[in-house]
């Protein structure tokens, strides 16, 4: 029983740095683990029989000798549905094993209060659009969906999405039962997920210690420390928006607090200043602001250095508590960043240790605006790099498939 644990362990483990590294030869693959070149033979060649992975060989080497052979993903064999639900859109992709997105699809959000019918309506049509065009002998190993808000871990109840009004919505119950795949759906937070991606395939690559903010409406966060995200008590950790920054005469805040850092630095606060009305918002309504102010409006350039002030002495605040070793700003934070990065860069000059800048690195997303779709897909994905053998060794099609066309995990 403890030899056979290892091996399952030990496939999760290759089957990872295949995942997240791309394709990599026996030899490194042996050389990364720590195990002779006959264990990772015997591996690849049973997660190759699972359809997981594939080998060819190697010419490139520029060495005398036989080339070792290239483990790379089965992408095209091996994929989950991610999905992400922000305020202002949906969207929906098929994602290959290794992270590749190979389809998806996209479709606006009204800001119409409460819609838990319509975005499990549209994402459950999406994601069967998304299965029934897979090729006939991939296998879905996994759905996963990021939201705006505080999620229940371990049935994907959104306990609190303020922007929207959700309080206790049973999205991913709901959206499991509407695909009608016989698979359950994992949940996470955009801007946990998020930060998790942008350190295994974005900005952080090689960090154990990162911030990530993510502005959409308001302003989320993620924080890995020693390679790992920081979740709580009850996983409802790091909502960085509502660090309070301006406790005296601060604006009000969705969350029923005042001077919280996404009611001083998130969508409305940057467009209130700029003078626009209340019924322009969006992401092209942040866009025009900073081409404004790039064009040398004075209001747009008032608006974007007030705003770049609260945002960074929240960054301030967070650099002197967790010492990251890089803050990535995402969402609609990279839209904004670059015009306010004369006032965060000041806030940490003025208000932050030196022992604890010294180091530090700022970056907007990497992924951009997939980062949290991304971060869906490696939580669909974790179930199966945890234990591929496993999972995979006595499988059930999903109820309601298409079984002529489903490999014998379901399609």
């Amino acid at each position: 029983m403890v030899q056979e644990a290892i091996r399952r362990r030990n496939a999760g483990t290759l089957l990872q740095h295949v995942h997240v590294g791309g394709p990599v030869s026996r030899a490194e693959l042996a050389e990364r683990m720590g195990l002779n070149r006959s264990t990772i033979m015997a591996l690849t060649t049973e997660l190759t029989r699972a359809g997981l992975v594939h080998e060819e060989s190697r010419t490139d080497t520029g060495r005398a000798g036989r080339p070792s052979l290239l483990v790379r993903p089965a992408s095209d064999r091996c994929y989950v549905l991610a999905f992400d639900v922000a305020v202002d859109r949906l969207v929906a992709a098929r994602v290959g094993l290794g992270g590749g997105i190979r389809d998806r699809r996209e479709a606006v959000r009204p800001r119409a209060g409460p819609d838990l019918h319509r975005v499990v309506e549209v994402l459950a049509r999406f994601g069967r659009q998304l299965y029934g065009a897979a090729p006939p002998d991939a296998t879905c190993v996994g759905v996963a969906a990021s939201y705006c808000g505080m999620i229940r871990p371990g049935d994907g109840m959104v306990r609190f999405g303020p922007d929207l009004g959700w309080v206790d919505q049973a999205f991913g119950v709901e959206l499991g039962r509407r695909l009608g795949l016989g698979l359950s759906v994992a949940v996470g937070n955009e801007a946990h997920l998020g930060a998790q991606a942008e350190q295994q395939r974005g900005a952080g690559v090689g960090l154990d210690n990162l911030i990530y903010l993510h502005g959409d409406v308001g302003v989320g966060g993620g924080i890995i420390v020693g390679g790992r995200l920081l979740g709580g008590h009850g996983g409802y950790g790091c909502e960085l928006g509502h660090m309070v920054v301006n406790p005296n005469d601060g604006r009000p805040c969705g969350c029923g607090s005042s001077g919280c850092l996404e009611a001083e630095a998130g969508e409305r606060a940057l467009l209130d200043a700029a003078g626009r009305p209340a019924e322009i918002y969006g992401r092209d309504a942040i866009r025009s602001v900073v081409d404004d102010a790039d064009r040398g409006d004075p209001l747009a350039q008032e608006s974007l250095r007030r705003v770049g002030d609260w945002l960074g002495i929240g960054v301030a605040n967070l650099m002197n508590l967790f010492n990251p070793g890089m803050v990535v700003f995402g969402g609609m934070l990279c839209d904004l960043y670059p015009g306010a990065v004369a006032q965060v860069r000041g806030r940490i000059a003025r208000n932050v240790l030196p022992v604890a800048r010294e180091h530090v690195r700022l970056r907007t997303a990497a992924l951009g605006d997939d980062a949290t779709l991304v971060g869906a897909a490696e939580l669909g994905f974790a179930p199966l790099l945890a234990d591929p053998l496993g999972m995979l060794a006595d499988p059930t099609p999903p109820a309601d498939a298409d079984r002529s066309r489903s490999t014998p995990a379901g399609r």
